[in-house]
């Protein structure tokens, strides 16, 4: 495949990146003039990512995200192994405490939750698979930030000051570096109405011996249930099931 193909190749698929919450359909003529390229090459992108179930038909010429990508996250989970082997644990933390419980990722710079097992009184998430969560605010994005290296995590510092300072994080870097290296020390962290004014969630992380960090696992409820739980015996639980898992994963 030549370069010329390569770079066509990944404008097209740059047409999935164009679809977000805050705007779920296009028509071809935006799609063109967004990626600044001809007419009929725009329309040669969509025509091609319709045929392949990536873009479908709506309503009044517009397109949305197809049905195959419903069919690929399905194979998705498949295979992911954190889920192969996360799901029983996460199954009798819920048995245990009658709470939600959530896995969640980190892809990029984008923390998602992967999958939830819903408790006796299951929570109002406003968040769930699929959907970005702010990288920092709540359990999860925390202690999976905690893992990073100095320089890892100096980088997300360096390109989200203004994300920071609107989370309310130290804005010096060495003041921010310390501020997670207590959460990587303490192995948990506990957001009490941090993202969600109702909600309360306990998360430890999901990291190997070589240090590879996997992503999260949370317990997630009301915070008026959580201010009557034995938090240090709520803390055994998690940590443990975290580390339980990540062993069993190669």
């Amino acid at each position: 495949m030549t370069d010329k193909s390569l770079s066509s190749l990944g404008r097209m698929l740059s047409v999935l990146d164009l679809f977000s919450e805050q705007q779920l359909t296009w028509t071809a003529e935006a799609i063109t003039e967004a990626l600044q390229v001809s007419l009929p090459t725009g329309y040669r992108y969509v025509k091609m990512l319709v045929d392949a179930g990536l873009l479908q038909r709506a309503a009044d010429s517009h397109y949305t995200l197809g049905a195959r990508i419903v069919v690929l996250d399905h194979y998705i989970r498949m295979a992911d192994p954190v889920l192969q082997h996360a799901t029983p644990f996460m199954a009798e933390l819920v048995d245990h405490t009658g709470f939600d419980c959530v896995i969640s990722g980190l892809y990029g710079q984008q923390v998602l939750d992967t999958h939830r097992e819903f408790g006796k009184a299951p929570a109002m998430l406003s968040y769930g698979r699929g959907r970005p969560r702010p990288l920092f605010y709540g359990a999860a994005p925390k202690v999976i930030l905690s893992c990073f290296t100095p320089a890892q995590l100096h980088k997300v510092f360096d390109q989200n000051t203004s994300d920071i300072a609107r989370a309310g994080l130290p804005a010096d870097w060495n003041a921010f570096r310390k501020y997670y290296s207590v959460i990587r020390k303490a192995g948990h962290y506990f957001s009490n109405g941090e993202l969600e004014p109702n909600l309360a969630a306990l998360a430890a992380p999901l990291q190997k011996a070589d240090g590879t960090i996997l992503g999260a696992i949370s317990l997630v409820t009301t915070v008026q249930r959580m201010a009557v739980m034995d938090m240090p015996r709520l803390t055994q639980l998690i940590t443990r099931a975290a580390q339980e898992i990540t062993t069993r994963i190669p």
